[in-house]
């Protein structure tokens, strides 16, 4: 009797081993039949362009590396001591002169850290891709604004590039530009143009329809109430657009060390690499500094644009 219920329970527990293991495998786990891997589509389109595309990419490299490089040249050409200066005088225009010195003051602390040309590498980076993002996302943005497919369209290209993680983008760029400052110009840039896209959409659609009847009214073409109606109007939402790329391309351009770009992204990547905690915390503070004298200066126009929108209105 008690060898016929043991083989019972035997019997009782593989048939509940068997339907737990199907229950796993079929109802719990994901079926493998149904894997589809995203990531040879994207393979595929790379490859495509590398082999279809990589004499035009090799145009775009060789213009931005030169821009680049005459760019620095440049920025590295004025005495360290007149950026100082500038700078504190456009403080104290912007905001007050006690503005003006701490800006200059942390200007000149970057200098001291001995970063200057790391400084001026980065900064060259940083103002050549919103360049080029003021070039793209302001066109896109009006087209964007009068255009409802287009609209239906790029939202959620938009809302995707903004979700995507930062380090996603270095993948492409370093696929096709060789490793250094073209790859971080271009990761840098196809990181930072959504919000401007986005905020010039925004400052065009909420262009006061009474303003745009009267000009319309008074017989202004498209084109006159684009650049006399509704770019004025919405200029105070653009510079914010401008300054919200500035600062996610200051973010990107120090992750872009990691693809070869050199300036302050890098010393903090070494002093990861080296466990260098001082090196990594100076170079941390660089960056800092450079962050808010750019958001300090971007919100001073930004503010000044307002006043001037105010006044004319």
């Amino acid at each position: 009797m008690i060898q016929l219920l043991g083989g019972l329970l035997g019997r009782f527990g593989m048939a509940m081993h068997i339907a737990a293991s199907w229950i796993v495998e079929n109802l719990i786990e994901y079926p493998e039949e149904l894997v589809f891997e995203v990531k040879v589509f994207f393979d595929a389109i790379i490859d495509w362009l590398i082999a279809n595309l990589g004499g035009f990419f090799d145009v775009i490299a060789y213009v931005i590396r030169n821009i680049f490089l005459i760019s620095k040249d440049v920025l590295l050409f004025v005495p360290w001591w007149l950026y100082v200066i500038g700078l504190f005088f456009l403080g104290w225009k912007l905001y007050h002169w006690k503005m003006g010195i701490l800006l200059a003051a942390m200007l000149a602390a970057i200098g001291m850290f001995g970063l200057w040309t790391e400084m001026i590498y980065t900064l060259t980076i940083v103002v050549i891709s919103v360049i080029v993002s003021i070039l793209i996302a302001i066109p896109m943005g009006i087209w964007m604004a009068k255009s409802k497919s287009l609209e239906v369209t790029l939202k959620p290209i938009l809302d995707m590039m903004q979700t995507l993680p930062s380090f996603v983008y270095l993948l492409p760029a370093i696929m096709l530009f060789e490793p250094g400052s073209v790859p971080a110009v271009f990761a840098t840039t196809i990181y930072a143009v959504p919000p401007l896209i986005r905020l010039t959409y925004l400052g065009i659609s909420n262009v006061d329809t009474e303003v745009i009847e009267a000009g319309k009214a008074f017989g202004s073409t498209p084109w006159q109430m684009l650049r006399k109606v509704e770019l004025p109007q919405a200029l105070s939402t653009i510079m914010t657009g401008v300054n919200q790329t500035t600062m996610m391309a200051m973010a990107m351009v120090v992750i872009a060390s990691m693809i070869g770009a050199q300036g302050i992204g890098y010393k903090v990547l070494f002093a990861i690499q080296n466990l260098e905690v001082g090196a990594g915390f100076q170079a941390g503070f660089a960056i800092v500094f450079l962050a808010i004298i750019l958001d300090r200066i971007l919100q001073g126009l930004t503010a000044t644009s307002e006043e001037e929108e105010t006044a004319n209105a």
